[in-house]
């Protein structure tokens, strides 16, 4: 391989037509032979680093050095050009991948690299055979091998793994919602599936993908004990509301609240299990922290007061019931439950829901590969009235997401229980249930990459462990997507009341 001189020409947003470009920030890259250069995973590391200061709009990048190379290959391959539309995108919105000027009937291989915030790389491919006019336009080809098959538009990111030699047990989540998801994506010429470092890419092309919008603000909340973060949507308001609860592993948890507030709901995230009063005292919150926290939301002079619905992902989804059916204070206009359960001790809170597990531990089982499973630890569902929340009682709109493959929390029988309670009861006119098959506990934002074990640390507990969450990756994935979509869709039919979703604004970047 040669060096040859720099072929980097920096150009405004829209980039020069017809030459494969590299995407940073505000600025095109164009690079007219790109025959590896720069290597992918350098590409996507410079530009990482690059993004890390905070922002109000998406930032201008300082680009010090690319390099572009040729290498000495057939001449049919030395005007191969790759994009792909939009470049910067809310995580949740699809992307066109389109590659030109390749040999009809020649194997290709699309791959996709991330460097997460901690230093861990992801990775995927697709491996594909240019039409007759030497094209590959990935909403619309299918992929006949690589990670993932078929036609998948958005495969090259649901699909992604922890590259090869990888700590076991990773899971992928963005901690710093003020900076994008950089991915580098890159076509080769044949298929491949590993040692892309050693591989010479033909064009490489480099995404943002945000959880905020433009004009989203994201404000930290710690009045009155509350350790959250709640993220308004751009322009004055008022905006309906909702309070967004995660599960066991505590934490401040942004990304699902920011990406609430892109789609138009005032979205205020709260660590209700490693809270500031928590860490300070060594008590757990009781159930008036989530009552606090919902009139910090109700009273905020740029959210509709009485249009606050709660969205609870496992635990979480036992206080959003909780709220809904018992507190005099939460009055919800819906709620949506994912990967949850009704099964609690009615009179307890967060202490007591952790007691109830400590008392019946004897119930988990492991897996052959030693990964931890928890599903039985609630079941059988009791008949008890003070050990289960009295669904019957709800007033508001519920949507319940199940995956039938969770082996974390007992999903599929809690919500066959609720439905048959809410039916006894005469409101079952209220509840909507999704459920899927081949899905696993942890559904997500659209084209998060599936997770079925990880290592895992509970509030509380000093010990990681391997938990086994469950699910197959083309149905979990498919199921987040389409999940994604109706919880929208549910919200804001429940939230904005008469008025017609569709119409409600949503800021794109």
């Amino acid at each position: 391989m040669e060096n040859v001189e720099l072929l980097v020409q920096l150009q405004q947003l829209e980039g020069a037509p017809g030459s494969p470009s590299f995407f940073f920030g505000q600025t095109i890259v164009d690079v007219a032979l790109v025959f590896g250069g720069a290597s992918h995973a350098d590409l996507c590391q410079s530009h990482s680093e690059s993004s890390r200061p905070k922002r109000t709009h998406p930032p201008a990048i300082r680009l010090h050095a690319v390099r572009a190379c040729t290498v000495r290959m057939d001449n049919s391959l030395q005007r191969v050009k790759l994009s792909v539309h939009p470049s910067r995108a809310l995580v949740d919105e699809e992307f066109v991948i389109l590659v030109q000027n390749v040999p009809p009937g020649s194997p290709m291989t699309l791959h996709a690299l991330h460097c997460s915030e901690d230093g861990h790389r992801w990775e995927a491919c697709g491996h594909y055979i240019a039409d007759s006019s030497g094209s590959i336009n990935a909403a619309d080809d299918c992929s006949v091998g690589g990670s993932y098959l078929g036609v998948e538009p958005m495969g090259l990111l649901w699909s992604l793994k922890p590259v090869p030699g990888s700590k076991p047990g990773l899971r992928m989540r963005k901690k710093d919602v003020q900076t994008p998801m950089v991915v580098a994506i890159s076509v080769f010429n044949g298929h491949h599936s590993e040692a892309f470092v050693d591989q010479v890419s033909l064009a490489s092309w480099v995404v943002e993908r945000w959880y905020m919008a433009p004009g989203v603000r994201r404000i930290p909340v710690t009045e009155q004990q509350l350790t959250g973060t709640l993220f308004l949507p751009p322009g004055p308001g008022p905006f309906p509301g909702l309070l967004d609860l995660w599960g066991g592993g505590g934490q401040l948890v942004e990304y699902r609240s920011a990406l609430l507030a892109s789609h138009g709901i005032a979205s205020l995230a709260l660590d209700y299990l490693t809270n500031e009063f928590t860490t300070q005292t060594g008590k757990m919150v009781d159930n008036q922290y989530f009552e606090t926290a919902y009139r910090v939301l109700q009273q905020h002079p740029q959210v509709l007061g009485s249009r606050i619905a709660m969205l609870g992902l496992s635990l979480g989804s036992v206080f959003t019931l909780k709220m809904a059916v018992y507190s005099p204070v939460v009055k919800l206009r819906c709620a949506v439950c994912i990967s949850g359960s009704h099964i609690q001790p009615v009179s307890g809170g967060p202490q007591e829901m952790m007691d109830l597990f400590t008392r019946n531990i004897e119930k988990i089982n492991f897996s052959e590969q030693n990964e931890v499973i928890w599903r039985s630890l609630l079941l059988p569902v009791p008949s008890d009235p003070s050990m289960k929340a009295d669904v019957g009682r709800l007033r508001c709109p519920l949507l319940l997401v199940v995956g039938e493959d969770d082996q974390n929390w007992c999903t599929q029988e809690s919500a066959a229980d609720m439905e048959q309670m809410m039916a006894r009861a005469g409101n079952d006119h209220l509840l909507t249930i999704l459920s899927y098959p081949e899905t696993g506990h942890l559904i997500e934002p659209p084209y998060t990459p599936h997770t079925p074990s990880s290592m895992y640390r509970g509030a509380g507990v000093d010990q990681k462990m391997m938990v086994l969450w469950g699910g197959k990756t083309p149905e979990h994935s498919a199921a987040q997507e389409d999940s994604w979509r109706k919880i929208l869709t549910f919200l804001k039919k429940n939230l904005y009341g008469g008025s017609d979703p569709q119409a409600i604004h949503r800021s794109h970047l």
